[in-house]
């Protein structure tokens, strides 16, 4: 027996039991497709000559420096200054593409003075045309694909100058760029490490044997190097827009035609009853304060990041920029929310699974705390190692117990390790949690592989998923891959199949349990709602994947299938959205509804999910054609905001106010003000950085973009047009940030519910 009540077997559910044999074969089937995406990204990622030289057999630069160059690139952390293939921060330059346009324009340069005996700038209109032509020529035919990549004397010039030219500005502050030296490189490092950039920029605009377009697909669009769009890019967005928009129909058709039964099975409010916490309930309160702590650190470092935007040279009249570069605030800022967002939701389920099995689990308090103290020495250790090793303090140890340079998983490989395991515990203490006896443990494992899967399965699921998808950003495991293209395959097995595979099968199954627990749905409508939104999850969430590939180096087919398969993204949500109303709506109609709050976050983490993650994401950004001009402006960064904290981070604090209602009983000092307030200050903070900051800013750098080039979007000629709404992002951080202290102060308010002997009486 599961819980308190026992649930129907799902095997007497003619929709489920084909719902889970449609799971099971879609998540073989996906995960299948990118394996063998991985194989083919292996054989078609850029190759690396041994060496380049000139026409007279000088070496420019060889395959040793280049791969020096890339552990200097990630020893220094530049990706979390500038972007590389548009991959990274939005705060500086994109390296691929200011370098490619620097590369072209000393070539032609030194070609029309080779050929016309002129500086380009003095030619006539027909001989500028006839040497940007000779330009482009000699770029595109750049032979990679061999050992030896010989130069033509222009190119071989232009790239020496930019070595000299690279070099010397990795190692001097440009304060007026926000630009703070590496202090992790020396002249021989910084030398290596301009020869990686300069090699990346090549990929973007050397043709692929047998081919008319690049190793990224001609992106960056650079019209002087004459990268256009392909023809599949064309193509394959118009077929994406009709796909989606027959998915739109499709899956309205099956969740009202076969999901959406009104004569579904009667409800099972396990979360009505109040009964008296167990001692691993009462230890999550610990949980619940870093949680505050660690956004409020996260919006701290935020709010001085966005100041940097509009006032690069100092932080009104304090120059703290050369003590906290602007990649060790980055790193800090996006590191926090999968802080206390895997926080919140690891002790809301630690603290959800005794209630579910209606019994504690022997030795599980000292389990958690064990699990806290860990977790807070690898957080704690991975941002002091991350600034260690970006000021240049750890040398020889900086990829262990320093930072890795990569965007989203800059923790050292130690860290990353400990962070690893702790997830593999956590999975292991929900588990113990749910079936604390051996007994229910076996009956459980058999129900499961017999095929009747419930909800309780697949929620504990969700979570060794999470442990495990974690473990590709770690490859190769003791060392650094050569190749940026297959070191950032494995990156967005983190960063996008972590979050919109992994992280959405747990908030849907969390919310499906919780919508479940409280008596607003049958068990029956959950789990067929569930087995097909996780249905969709991984087709979306896992090959959809490739959009992220459409761009750094890999094989051409991440467009059809990015593209396909990224918008099957925004129809799960549909389903949370159609559900959140139809719930909402019972929600109103019952006076003593308890959880009026935390359903408040959760609803509108629904909301935000399909605004943020959906129109922001795969709607505005994933078509091939559109991001191909968008890629690497603050469009994306409108995204990401809205559907990591709309999404993810409103559930996270929601499934924390469910967990403190719970513990508060009957009692009548429970109010919801504050957490309400909070609640709308964060909406609102949300709404205010899209009208006055992300919008005005994105869809500004879009055009230029369209009509300069994305080098010149993402440089200061830009920027400093755009000075009014970068200092318009302050009412929304100031109201963010408000909503964030009124939330920690709640929190403390009732946090001794957690300790309190009065919770064991029915709701009214």
């Amino acid at each position: 027996m599961l819980v308190r009540n026992r649930p129907l077997d799902p095997s007497s559910d003619p929709v489920a039991n084909v719902l889970k044999w449609i799971l099971l074969i879609t998540a073989i089937f996906s995960f299948a497709v990118i394996i063998w995406g991985a194989f083919k990204t292996y054989q078609l990622a850029p190759p690396l000559p041994q060496s380049f030289v000139s026409s007279t057999g000088q070496t420019i630069m060889t395959q040793d420096d280049i791969i020096a160059g890339k552990a200097g690139f990630q020893k220094a952390d530049l990706m979390d200054y500038g972007s590389l293939y548009g991959m990274g921060s939005y705060f500086g330059e994109d390296y691929t593409a200011e370098y490619l346009v620097q590369l072209g324009s000393i070539t032609e340069n030194k070609i029309a003075i080779q050929r016309f005996g002129k500086p380009f700038a003095m030619l006539p209109e027909e001989d500028q045309y006839l040497a940007q032509k000779m330009m482009q020529q000699s770029l595109h035919q750049i032979d990679l694909s061999g050992k030896i990549s010989t130069l033509t004397p222009a190119v071989a010039f232009a790239i020496t100058q930019l070595q000299t030219e690279i070099s010397q500005s990795l190692l001097h502050n440009d304060f007026e760029k926000g630009w703070t030296k590496a202090y992790s490189l020396d002249p021989t490092s910084a030398m290596a490490t301009a020869d990686f950039l300069i090699y990346s920029s090549l990929t973007t605009v050397a043709h692929r044997p047998g081919q008319d377009f690049s190793y990224t697909n001609n992106w960056p669009y650079e019209p002087s190097v004459g990268n256009a769009p392909t023809a599949s890019t064309f193509y394959w967005t118009w077929i994406s827009y009709c796909f989606v928009f027959f998915g739109f129909g499709a899956i309205l058709y099956i969740y009202h035609r076969y999901l959406n039964d009104p004569d579904l099975s009667p409800k099972t409010p396990i979360f009505l009853k109040f009964s008296p916490l167990t001692i691993s309930q009462k230890k999550v309160g610990k949980y619940f304060m870093i949680v505050a702590l660690v956004l409020l650190l996260q919006i701290g470092v935020g709010i001085l990041m966005a100041h940097y935007y509009y006032a690069r040279t100092n932080f009104y009249g304090l120059h703290i920029d050369a003590y906290l570069p602007f990649n060790f605030l980055r790193d800090v800022h996006t590191q926090t929310p999968l802080v206390w967002i895997g926080l919140s939701w690891i002790s809301a389920a630690i603290f959800l699974a005794p209630i579910i099995s209606g019994k504690e689990a022997k030795y599980q308090s000292i389990l958690i705390d064990f699990l806290f103290w860990v977790t807070l020495l690898v957080v704690g250790g991975a941002l002091i190692g991350d600034y260690l090793g970006i000021m240049g303090w750890i040398q020889k140890s900086w990829f262990w117990i320093g930072n890795q340079g990569l965007s989203y998983i800059q923790l050292g490989r130690l860290w990353q390790i400990g962070f690893c395991i702790g997830l593999f515990l956590w999975s292991f203490i929900v588990c113990r949690g749910m079936w604390p006896s051996l007994d229910r443990f076996k009956a459980a494992t058999v129900e499961f592989w017999t095929g009747r899967i419930r909800l309780e399965h697949l929620f504990w699921a969700s979570t060794i998923n999470v442990a495990v998808l974690y473990c590709f950003g770690m490859i190769p495991l003791t060392g650094i891959e050569k190749s940026f293209t297959i070191t950032d395959f494995w990156r967005w097995w983190v960063v996008h199949l972590w979050v919109e595979q992994s992280f959405e099968f747990f908030a849907a199954t969390s919310t499906a349990y919780l919508l479940m627990g409280v008596g607003l749905v049958s068990r029956r409508l959950a789990e067929r709602t569930i087995l097909f939104e996780s249905i969709l999850i991984f087709l979306g969430g896992v090959i959809g994947t490739g959009h992220h590939w459409y761009w750094t180096g890999g094989p051409s087919m991440w467009v059809p299938l990015g593209s396909m398969f990224s918008f099957i993204e925004i129809l799960p949500l549909v389903l949370l959205v159609i559900t959140a109303i139809e719930e909402y709506r019972l929600i109103k109609k019952r006076s003593s509804f308890p959880y009026r709050v935390a359903y408040l976050y959760i609803l509108g983490a629904a909301f935000w999910n399909f605004v943020g993650a959906g129109v922001f994401g795969g709607g505005t950004l994933n078509a091939p054609l559109i991001n191909y001009y968008e890629h690497g402006t603050f469009l994306t960064l409108n995204h990401a905001h809205t559907a990591l904290f709309g999404a993810f981070g409103l559930l996270a604090l929601g499934l924390i106010y469910f967990c403190l209602r719970y513990a508060a009983g009957n009692q009548a000092r429970w109010s919801d003000f504050f957490g309400v307030s909070a609640f709308w200050l964060y909406n609102l903070g949300l709404v205010l950085w899209i009208g006055l900051n992300f919008f005005p800013i994105g869809w500004a750098q879009l055009m230029d973009v369209y009509q300069n080039g994305l080098a010149h979007a993402r440089s200061l000629a830009f920027y400093n047009t755009t000075l009014f709404w970068q200092w318009m992002r302050l009412p929304g951080d100031v109201v963010f940030a408000f909503g964030a202290v009124l939330m920690a102060i709640d929190f403390m308010m009732k946090l001794p519910f957690l300790t309190s002997k009065i919770n064991s009486t029915e709701a009214a």
